[in-house]
């Protein structure tokens, strides 16, 4: 049996706890590697080493810095098949959408090549009789990366990237669900020319993250992952004096107006609600028509395309839509969420539950699944399924519509699809979510912009990535500097108001 290990010090580092966790091919339900999970006592080293590597590394200018996030850009270019394959046997994904989850990490590092100009300060000349101010931004010193099993190389290089750009070290701590892709870039930022232990990647579980968020050393962490944990970290990560930048579930909403393309909005919410078997965060779980004609409609146009999505594994080729959700529990919480909706009542217009794909009983396959008349105080409603289920909610108006998704607890993203402008700037506006789409079903920002949600979705003053993370990364220092100028009064003792 395979065994994966952690990245310490520019190597290969073999744990000693004797606990192991294992990593599953969801296509076939075998498990495919055993991953050692760390002690405290190794996490505690490999912070330690970190810290004493990042010294050097925080003193290095950021041109050069930018040059080795300029090598990894080509790195990962060059291995990008290699590290998808890897991750589409460990997650599940189908290889296209494992090459974009690469992909949309990799955009966040060519930014970073950027840090130059990013960690600019600012200057005041003369601020008074012969004084300067300026400020500079500078490292924090050790972080750490706390990242989700649906997205195992995008947000590892969300978190790595701006992080090591501006000069901090990093302990990164992957999902024990699939963590070969993040060694693997460490790998390769090894290759890049980073220097040996600024990045860590420690693999664990909660025994792991506790033990991050009660080390004296780490300055900031980073975490992707469900609403209860991720306050969890943020809390744990206030009491001791830790930046914290957590984000969790989500239920996002899609408003269908009746002046609406709905071929178009067709195919965008099945794109967004069953892509990556719906284990996206910015997945559309709730389609929100507005009035029975364009519901009805609607409906009439999604069953056939949803019944038409092709469900297998990555190996399957490029014309599969999706693949099997990560894990056996995983696939048993949806369709647990499934048969509640039944029983509270929603129509059940797809029916995905009895799906069965021959040669692949084994693996963690789930069928799709829609359903209509779903009410909001029905469990598939409330809580993140984070599978192929896509619940419509109708609604007899505009205002209907927008209560719904402000009301809900989670805000991470939304869209409305419309032909009307003053409905979708009013839309844009008024809306309390994070990321919002006219047209545009998953708002994903790109790079040079922020990500992050409101409400329950996001715990923390600052976004992932764009200007935010280089904020969330370093601390400013202000300078206020006077140099003589040939006049001596001697000592004051009083401060001296700037005129």
């Amino acid at each position: 049996m395979k065994e994966i290990h952690h990245w310490i010090d520019g190597k290969e580092y073999q744990g000693t706890s004797g606990r192991f966790s294992d990593v599953f091919n969801p296509a076939t339900g075998e498990v495919q590697a055993r991953l050692s999970l760390a002690t405290k006592a190794e996490l505690d080293h490999a912070v330690e080493r970190a810290a004493e590597a990042q010294v050097k590394w925080g003193l290095t200018n950021p041109q050069r810095r930018a040059r080795v996030m300029m090598e990894f850009v080509r790195l990962i270019n060059r291995d990008m098949d290699k590290m998808a394959e890897v991750l589409s046997s460990e997650h599940g994904k189908t290889f296209p959408d494992a090459k974009g989850d690469i992909q949309r990490g990799l955009e966040v590092i060519e930014f970073c090549i950027g840090a130059p100009h990013l960690l600019k300060g600012e200057f005041t000349d003369s601020a008074g009789p012969g004084i300067d101010m300026y400020s500079m931004r500078q490292p924090l010193g050790v972080v750490a990366g706390i990242t989700p099993f649906n997205f195992p190389a995008m947000i590892p290089l969300w978190k790595m990237g701006p992080a090591l750009a501006a000069g901090n070290a990093m302990i990164l701590k992957p999902s024990e669900r699939d963590p070969s892709v993040p060694l693997m870039l460490a790998k390769l930022l090894q290759e890049a020319g980073l220097p040996d232990g600024v990045l860590q990647v420690v693999n664990g579980d909660k025994e792991t993250v506790d033990a991050i968020l009660d080390s004296q050393i780490i300055q900031a962490v980073g975490f992707v992952g469900s609403t209860p944990i991720a306050q969890y970290i943020y809390e744990r990560a206030a009491q001791t004096g830790k930046r914290a930048q957590c984000f969790g579930g989500a239920k996002n909403h899609m408003i269908i107006m009746p002046d609406a393309d709905l071929d178009q909005a067709a195919d965008a919410l099945v794109g967004a609600g069953y892509g990556a078997a719906g284990e996206r965060c910015m997945a559309i779980s709730v389609a929100v028509p507005v009035g029975d004609k364009t519901a009805d409609a609607l409906i009439e146009r999604l069953v056939p395309r949803i019944e038409k999505l092709k469900v297998g594994p990555y190996t399957a080729g490029n014309d599969v839509d999706y693949g099997p959700v990560v894990t056996k529990a995983a696939k048993e919480n949806i369709l647990r969420l499934v048969q509640s909706g039944v029983d509270q009542g929603a129509e059940l217009v797809v029916d995905g539950r009895d799906f069965n794909l021959q040669g692949y009983e084994n693996g963690f396959f789930v069928g799709p699944h829609l359903f209509d008349r779903v009410t909001p105080d029905m469990d598939i409603y409330k809580q993140e399924i984070f599978g192929p289920v896509l619940s419509t909610v109708r609604a007899g108006s505009y205002e209907e519509a927008i209560k719904l998704a402000m009301d809900h607890e989670y805000g991470n993203g939304t869209a409305i699809y419309t032909r009307d402008g003053d409905t979708a700037r009013d839309f844009a506006s008024r809306i309390n979510i994070g990321m919002v789409g006219v047209n545009v079903p998953i708002p994903v920002p790109l790079a040079y912009h922020t990500f992050g949600g409101w409400k329950k979705s996001g715990f923390g003053d600052l976004n992932q990535h764009g200007p935010d993370a280089f904020r969330f990364y370093t601390r400013t220092k202000t300078v206020t500097a006077r140099w003589p100028s040939g006049i001596k009064e001697g000592g004051e003792f009083n401060f001296k108001a700037m005129d």
